[in-house]
């Protein structure tokens, strides 16, 4: 089965990346990739990986909090999840940290939605890789299906070096290229390429 049509053994894409279509009729989600955190019956939650917040700073966020930002928390960027609960802040982090309150994705790949977990990156003691995102992407019951269907999506295994990638305007084209499809030969239209 092509890695787009691919589904993990339980029927679903938790721990896959979403590739935006070229044809994305919503702007929110133009080239954007997605890294899915759940996805059942119910619907499916996800955080948008690769659109940095340009006027939030993570220090910046850890103030309003009450934890004193270290420097090596100047270089974390805060993304934008996703159009929903924009004030609500996610971590996504590699499974080295596992803490009260942390939802483990997959084996590598972990979501804590803690303030523990932004003192404890503030004081070194986090993950060996994460990434902030304020607010989350997501989908009803059988939502995501159809739009995979109405070719909006495309699902593609994912990789913790290419989903902690700091090449953020790169992303896009190289989750598309993990499955040899360049953008430019993306066809709108279902089932044509």
């Amino acid at each position: 089965m092509a890695p787009s049509k691919r589904k993990s053994a339980e029927g679903y894409l938790v721990g896959q990346f979403l590739a935006a279509m070229p044809n994305m009729a919503d702007q929110r989600f133009e080239r954007t990739v997605i890294y899915l955190c759940a996805h059942s019956a119910e619907g499916a939650m996800g955080l948008i990986v690769n659109k940095p917040m340009k006027d939030v700073k993570l220090p910046e966020i850890l103030t309003q909090l009450g934890i004193e930002p270290t420097l090596p928390c100047d270089k974390i960027q805060v993304h934008r999840g996703g159009p929903v609960e924009t004030a609500r802040g996610f971590v996504l982090h590699s499974a080295d940290y596992d803490r009260k309150g942390t939802l483990k994705v997959n084996s590598e790949i972990c979501l804590s939605a803690t303030t523990e977990i932004l003192r404890d990156i503030a004081t070194g003691e986090g993950p060996k890789a994460s990434l902030m995102a304020l607010g989350y992407s997501g989908w009803g019951r059988g939502q995501l299906d159809e739009e995979i269907k109405q070719n909006a999506w495309l699902n593609i295994p994912a990789d913790e070096a290419l989903l902690f990638s700091e090449e953020f305007e790169l992303k896009w084209e190289r989750v598309l290229a993990k499955i040899g499809v360049s953008p430019h030969l993306l066809s709108g239209d279902a089932g044509h390429a």
